[in-house]
């Protein structure tokens, strides 16, 4: 097939100029506002944050992650976010806020994901498993003299409200452009380091980075692809073992199954989550609270036959 490859007035090729085109529109914004917190709902503090964005611009589209993340845990800030994020359309902006370190020199950045996704957050941790997955393409320091709420100055402890919401609002809303968040920054964030999944001497070891809180089941990081390695099919067994730290908190050996009721209720099983990923759960029954398994990037799995 023929390349295009005669030359525009400003000098680039048409085949660049129709990727410069579709890159543009692949991370323009598109309106919508997605916002996340360990704030809980039992005060006005979401209410502020989406009262904030409103006076940006009436225009724009609200919506929530969660405000449930326990009270400080950074982690499970990160995976919600790469939980959810690669089902909304390039171009939505997320707002999280966890942030122990409010006020303190920690950086606030909003990163532009190769997917074209935005995400306006303290540089903490909260961006680990969303860099990795989704990829980094930019990262922007807020400039808090122009992107900040207006007389907020004073006011050192909900950055939630007064930068990330006003700033997330402003780029959402097209009232500013990426390039107007502030400066550029090499492209690395602050990351929370865990196991990585792997498969050797014939066991695949993982990591439980959340629970599926309401049900109790356990999740991991282990996909199919690396779970199928243990040649392991439906219907037979699986040994387990879990590890807090360095510390043993569960061994057992559960069924492989496809859904829970495939076996008769209070047994355990090793299925795939609606995410593709190995975990375990408890047909009518909650698999965390009766056998003390938690998660976070200090909790470990390893699975053998």
């Amino acid at each position: 097939m023929a390349s295009f490859s005669f030359l525009n007035k400003s000098g680039f090729s048409a085949s660049v100029v129709l990727f410069m085109l579709i890159t543009v529109a692949s991370t323009a914004q598109n309106n919508i506002l997605v916002f996340q917190s360990d704030f809980g709902l039992k005060d006005g503090a979401v209410s502020a944050m989406k009262g904030v964005a409103m006076g940006v611009s009436p225009d724009l589209k609200l919506f929530d992650v969660t405000h449930e993340i326990p009270a400080y845990n950074i982690w499970e800030a990160s995976y919600r976010l790469v939980q959810t994020a690669p089902y909304w359309p390039a171009g939505t902006v997320f707002v999280s806020v966890c942030d122990p370190g409010v006020g303190t020199q920690r950086k606030s950045v909003v990163l532009l994901t190769k997917s074209g996704h935005y995400f306006v957050t303290p540089d903490n941790g909260t961006l680990t498993l969303v860099a990795e997955q989704m990829g980094i393409q930019e990262v922007r320091e807020i400039d808090e003299v122009n992107n900040r709420r207006k007389n907020s100055n004073e006011s050192y402890t909900f950055h939630g409200r007064d930068v990330y919401a006003f700033t997330g609002a402003r780029l959402a809303s097209k009232t500013i452009t990426y390039d107007q968040i502030g400066p550029k920054l090499p492209n690395q964030i602050v990351s929370i380091p865990y196991t990585k999944p792997s498969f050797v001497n014939g066991k695949v070891k993982g990591t439980i980075p959340i629970l599926d809180i309401q049900y109790g089941n356990v999740w991991t990081d282990i996909d199919k692809k690396l779970f199928n390695q243990l040649g392991i099919k439906i219907g037979e067994n699986i040994k387990v073992q879990v590890f807090n730290s360095e510390k043993k908190a569960y061994e057992g050996t559960v069924q492989y199954v496809n859904t829970f009721g495939e076996v008769p209720e209070g047994s355990d099983v090793g299925y795939f989550n609606s995410l593709l990923n190995f975990s375990l759960g408890i047909n009518m029954a909650n698999f965390s609270e009766k056998h003390g398994v938690l998660s976070g990037s200090n909790w470990s799995i390893i699975l053998s036959k």
